[in-house]
């Protein structure tokens, strides 16, 4: 089977380090799904703003190398225990296709770039290409008792995030929203332990500079990228 994408999508995140590691822990983080030429027909989409959330199937377009592992290191465990690819969400996957659950915000119909679906706490890079998109429904989808496997046994802890007011005056609101959010979820690989280490991201075109000390990110420059 060929599969070819029906739409992309589009965020502030520019970059695989930053990515939120889940859908959904980032309800802040606001991103687009543009369609393809082919697919920019409001019949798509007809009866989609009857639904809050969206399944999307996407790939992960940012690793181009091939993973012969069958085992992972999951960000949740540490960085160094492993466990089998497929008890696992690792981006490094056989056919490097990606499962996200993302919130509506709004359905536009009529725009330059045909029907555009506005969605919030997605865990895709921008420009990332979406081979499908299915309706989330409760009575399928909904399973609150299920176990979480490693998940339920470790406890993720957020950062503190301090970022000065001159910083954040060059975001707009909704953009400072996201970014907050993103650094509290600690962007760094779960290795990483040098807390002298200054680390840059890039965001919404810009580079954002930080270091992580006792479990408080500081955001230490933010710089335009050209």
């Amino acid at each position: 089977m060929n599969i070819e994408p029906i739409a992309y999508f589009h965020s502030p995140m520019t970059s695989k380090f930053g990515i939120p590691r889940q859908s959904g822990l980032m309800n802040d983080l606001q991103g687009t799904i543009v369609f393809v030429p082919e697919f920019q027909n409001p019949d798509a989409i007809r009866g989609l703003d009857q639904f809050d959330y969206l399944w999307l199937i996407w790939e992960f377009s940012g690793n181009r190398v091939e993973n012969a592992n069958l085992t992972v290191r999951p960000p949740r465990l540490g960085g160094n225990e492993r466990v089998g690819v497929f008890a696992s969400r690792s981006p490094f996957r056989p056919n490097r296709l990606g499962l996200s659950c993302v919130y509506i915000n709004k359905v536009e119909i009529n725009t330059l770039d045909g029907p555009v679906i506005h969605v919030a706490g997605a865990d895709l890079m921008d420009g990332t290409p979406i081979y499908d998109i299915k309706p989330y429904v409760v009575y399928a989808d909904s399973r609150p008792d299920a176990r979480s496997g490693f998940v339920d046994r470790v406890e993720w802890q957020p950062l503190t995030v301090q970022l000065p007011d001159a910083l954040a005056s060059q975001f707009s609101e909704v953009e400072l929203k996201g970014l907050r959010q993103v650094l509290s979820q600690d962007p760094r690989p779960r290795y990483h332990h040098d807390e002298s280490r200054v680390y840059g991201m890039p965001f919404a075109g810009r580079d954002v500079r930080f270091k992580v000390e006792n479990g408080v990110l500081t955001v230490l420059e933010i710089a335009k990228i050209h």
